[in-house]
Formats: C-alpha cells, sequence, structure tokens
C-alpha cells in the first residue's frame, strides 16, 4: 500500500471482495498453470522428429524425412525452442547451395522451401501440444523463398506420339511402361496415384478406378474401356492374387516403386534431344491432359479431372462452374475417342 491510497477506495475494495466471497489473502497466491503441459521440458529436435513423423501421413513423412535429417545433423542435441529464426534462415541458404542438381534444377530454390516448410510442420505440432507459443515459433518468422512459375507445359501430339513411341519400343519392359504412361495421359493422374492402385480400386462395369493422392484425397476417375483391360489384365498376369496389394508390378511379380519412372524417363531423354531440353518427366503428361481438356471442356471440368480441390484457388469463378464425374467421363471419352458408361448420351 502506497502512501496516496485512498480509504474510501480500499474500503469500496474490502466491499466488492466481500460481495464476491473472495479472502484477498488467496490474490497473494501463485496462479496455477494454465495447461497440464507446462512443466514439461522442451524436447531436443532428436527427440520431437520421431514423434511428428508418427502424426503426419506417410507421404509427409516421406517428404519432409531428408529435410529433417539434415535439421538433426546441423543442431544434434539442441532442444527446439534454442533453435533460431536466424539458424533455420542459414541452414536453408546450406540446404539450397547443396541442394542435388538435376536437368530440371532451379538453383535449389524448391529445396530451400522444402527445408522450411519440414520445420514448420516439426513446430506446428510442438505448438498444438502447447509446450510452446505460436510467437516463439522460430519457423514461422523465416521467409520461404518466392517460387518460380512452372516450365512445365502440355505438348503437343506430335511429341506426345514421339514420348509414347520411345516408350513402347525401348527398354526392359516396355509392356509396362506403355501402361503407365496410357493411365498418366488418360487419367492426368501423379505418381503417386499410379503407385497407389490395387486390383480393388477397379470398376471394371463402370470403367473407373479409385485414385489415392497427396493430402489423403480420394476420387474416382474414369479411365477408357480398353485401358481398363489391360489394367485388369496386368492385375491377372503380374498380380499376387492379393486385392489389396500393388497393381502395377514387374514381370516377376515384385510392385514397382519411384525408381521406375526415373528409368523411364531417362530413356525418353537419352532418345529425344527436346525431351532432355526442357527436362520432360511424368508430370509433363499431367499437364498436357489438363490443358487439352481446359482448352475444350472449360476450367470446371479441367479442375475436376486434375482432382483439384474446390477450396483454395484464386479464381473465384470455380466455386459456381463445378463438374461431375460425368463430365470427366464425357472428356475422357472425347480424349480416348472411346465411348464411357458414365459419360451422358449425346443423343440423349
Amino acid at each position: 500500500m502506497t502512501d496516496t491510497t485512498n480509504p474510501a477506495d480500499l474500503e469500496a475494495a474490502r466491499l466488492l471482495l466481500s460481495r464476491l466471497g473472495v479472502n484477498p489473502a488467496d490474490l497473494l497466491d501463485e496462479a496455477p498453470a494454465d495447461n497440464d503441459t507446462a512443466d514439461e521440458p522442451v524436447p531436443t529436435i532428436s527427440e520431437w522428429i520421431p514423434v511428428v513423423a508418427a502424426l503426419v501421413s506417410p507421404s509427409t513423412a516421406a517428404s519432409y524425412g531428408s529435410y529433417w535429417k539434415k535439421a538433426e545433423a546441423a543442431w544434434p542435441g539442441r532442444r527446439m525452442d534454442t533453435i533460431t529464426a536466424s539458424d533455420i534462415k542459414t541452414q536453408a541458404e546450406v540446404v539450397r547451395r547443396t541442394a542435388r542438381l538435376r536437368r530440371n534444377s532451379r538453383g535449389g530454390r524448391n529445396a530451400a522451401e522444402n527445408f522450411i516448410a519440414a520445420m514448420r510442420c516439426l513446430y506446428k505440432h510442438l505448438v498444438n501440444d502447447r509446450r510452446m507459443d505460436e510467437r516463439d515459433n522460430p519457423a514461422m518468422r523465416v521467409t520461404k523463398p518466392r517460387r518460380n512459375p512452372s516450365t512445365r507445359r502440355g505438348l503437343a501430339n506430335a511429341r506426345l506420339t514421339e514420348l509414347s513411341d520411345v516408350v513402347a519400343s525401348t527398354g526392359n519392359d516396355p509392356e509396362l511402361d506403355a501402361l503407365i504412361c496410357r493411365l498418366h495421359v488418360e487419367t492426368a493422374c501423379r505418381r503417386g496415384g499410379a503407385l497407389a492402385l490395387r486390383p480393388r480400386d477397379l470398376d471394371e462395369a463402370q470403367c473407373l478406378i479409385l485414385l489415392r493422392e497427396k493430402g489423403e484425397t480420394e476420387r474416382w476417375q474414369p479411365v477408357s474401356p480398353t485401358l481398363m483391360r489391360h489394367l485388369l489384365a496386368h492385375a491377372n498376369e503380374r498380380g499376387d492374387g492379393h486385392r489389396n496389394g500393388q497393381l502395377l508390378r514387374y514381370a516377376d511379380g515384385k510392385p514397382i516403386t519411384d525408381r521406375r519412372y526415373d528409368y523411364i524417363f531417362n530413356r525418353v531423354q537419352n532418345e529425344l534431344d527436346w525431351a532432355k531440353a526442357m527436362g520432360v518427366t511424368a508430370h509433363w503428361l499431367r499437364h498436357t491432359t489438363l490443358t487439352w481438356v481446359e482448352r475444350r471442356f472449360g476450367i470446371g471440368v479441367a479442375r475436376a479431372y486434375a482432382g483439384h480441390a474446390d477450396s483454395g484457388s484464386d479464381l473465384t469463378t470455380t466455386t459456381y462452374v463445378k463438374a461431375d464425374i460425368t463430365e470427366v467421363a464425357a472428356a475422357l471419352a472425347a480424349l480416348s475417342g472411346e465411348p464411357h458408361p458414365v459419360a451422358p448420351d449425346p443423343a440423349a
């Protein structure tokens, strides 16, 4: 109490506390902790990485795994609350400079961006567990490198034909490689969607396949009757008899991996100078198909064909022009030149 305290104010305060049933002595006690984890020590980065790896999806863990290893190597034994924004920015620059050079390399910018995203993932879960305040999150104070526009574009028909001819006439398993490329051309699926396909995901009657892609999304995608026949034959000839097993397999029955794509498109680039110059990969097939669909059927059908989310687009109009599976099937029928059972009857 100071010498300037007004006795009338003190009396008013006592009266108010009395009416509230509060003992003035209770106000001198320490406030309880806000949460049960307040006394838990902040983990080291080595302790925290396996915790987060078990919380996220397998695809996210695989994507961020190499960057988490780089972080752990840079700060062995460091507690998460001792790593600063400057530390993360400095290490992101190291990752950028030492990124593996590829034909389509962009100076390591994507590697630096992915490293920062991987660190944000670690700290997001630390904040979610209330073991760190969001205001103390160093990863959110590091700006990601600005992403350059993609150099990928749709291929002209003549070049797509050249690519398909190389795939189907070279290599140690052209039948498998031609099936993979046709699957990507017809469905515009991502590599992860193709690798995740199972025999149970084939709906023969409706000529649909279930694609499970990034973000744990699922969608039924139309395929031509011809492609469906080849997928079923592939499953019967090379499958292990389990409907939940991987569909795409080598001749000896072993499931393919990402390395098959490297083998296919290294071959394409070695055979075609223009493909080497542009760094053509499987993702170019997705661009090719979606560009064709958008030009002929509009952005709404193209977005549905691609399996893009309905939200998060800066194209507000797409909120009102969503396409359904029948329209996607109609686009596929035009692309493949084959009628599709799900597509509307043009004569109706």
